[in-house]
């Protein structure tokens, strides 16, 4: 009778080791974690979701050591499960916004680090990536609004000044541009990248005279850099400074023979000299290597029609109105090749565009309150 019962108590304990053997505990898992065993972390954590359904804990730890092994689609569907079942866990869109983010879905990181950033207005990371992922959504006003509270708290940091910095550009926020790129110029003034964006906030605010000595810092600084030389001589052919717009975009060609836009713009300049030969050389050359130079086409249809190569001019001239249809003087230039051609209604056809295009220009002028240029 003794050793019956002796043999009952052993049976149960057991038992009852063996079901803790099977049914691991949160320590478990972070036992794991801490030996650097993720796959065994996730194993335990995955046993313990499915024993306790109901556990948001367990989904979100479960998540992050997901993220650690980098299998983000599935920490997120955890980290999402987790909020359903408790909203107000502390951490999880964050961590949810910061998986979006490392697989630089920019988009669908915006909501979970706005949520992160609702909950801890303090959170200086939430609101970095918050920033940084507007910026890559392309919603560069709302990435400048993030960005300028984090720089202020970070003056030192030149990298997301500049981020900051391009953002407000791309906003058309030139006065905002302006000063973070003179913050950026003044710490760092053999930055070429510096001088260059300011340039580009000086021309965005029409202050070329200035965006060009910008550009020259930056070809000082780096001769070599691409397009240095190209956007140097790019504002310098827009302010009509044509011989030393020749000299940059040949310092271009220097460092690249078959930068397209560089090829363009010097046969446009050619072309403007009467140099017909050289233009079309130059932009012959242009449109090899890029078919989406507008200008390149258009001079070219202006370039062959002078050449008296009508059905060449006339192909060229379409595909700069394809390009941007809503130019007139692709449409007026091709209008004037159908009267050399002898085809009156379709020259009419084309100086009607003309005239429709310019009404929409005047009118739109009109609205935003600007007289007609």
């Amino acid at each position: 009778m003794i050793k019956r019962n002796l043999l009952f108590v052993i049976l149960s304990l057991l038992s009852s080791l063996s079901l803790r053997a099977q049914t691991p505990t949160p320590a478990d898992a972070m036992a794991f974690e801490q030996q650097g065993s993720l796959a065994e972390a996730e194993r335990t954590w995955r046993l313990i979701t499915q024993n306790t359904p109901d556990d948001a804990a367990a989904f979100a730890s479960l998540g992050l050591v997901l993220s650690k092994e980098t299998k983000y689609e599935e920490a997120i569907s955890a980290y999402k499960k987790a909020l359903a079942l408790n909203p107000k866990l502390p951490g999880i869109q964050l961590n949810w916004g910061i998986a979006e983010f490392k697989q630089g879905h920019f988009h669908e990181a915006i909501a979970p680090l706005a949520g992160a950033l609702a909950a801890d207005p303090g959170s200086a990371q939430a609101r970095t990536l918050l920033g940084l992922s507007c910026y890559g959504a392309k919603q560069f006003a709302e990435a400048s609004k993030y960005l300028a509270v984090v720089v202020k708290t970070q003056p030192s940091n030149t990298e997301l000044r500049k981020v900051l910095a391009q953002s407000c550009l791309l906003a058309k926020n030139y006065s905002c541009a302006e000063s973070e790129f003179r913050q950026i110029v003044q710490q760092n003034p053999d930055s070429a990248s510096a001088h260059v964006l300011m340039g580009e906030a000086l021309d965005g605010m029409s202050r070329t005279p200035e965006a060009i000595v910008e550009f020259q810092a930056a070809a000082k600084v780096a001769p070599r850099e691409p397009d240095v030389n190209f956007g140097l001589g790019y504002l310098q052919w827009k302010s009509h400074h044509y011989d030393d717009a020749k000299v940059s975009f040949q310092n271009e060609l220097a460092i690249d023979p078959n930068h397209a836009q560089a090829l363009a713009y010097l046969g446009d300049i050619a072309m403007k000299e009467n140099n017909f030969g050289q233009a079309l050389a130059y932009l012959e050359k242009a449109v090899q290597q890029r078919t989406d130079l507008r200008v390149a086409y258009l001079d070219l249809g202006v370039v062959l029609m002078e050449q008296k190569h009508y059905p060449e001019a006339m192909a060229a001239l379409q595909t700069a109105i394809k390009l941007d249809p809503t130019r007139p003087d692709a449409h007026f230039r091709l209008g004037r090749l159908y009267q050399a051609m002898g085809n009156a209604p379709e020259a009419e056809r084309e100086f009607a565009k003309v005239r429709e295009l310019h009404e929409k220009e005047d009118d739109v002028a009109s609205k935003m309150g600007k007289p007609p240029e």
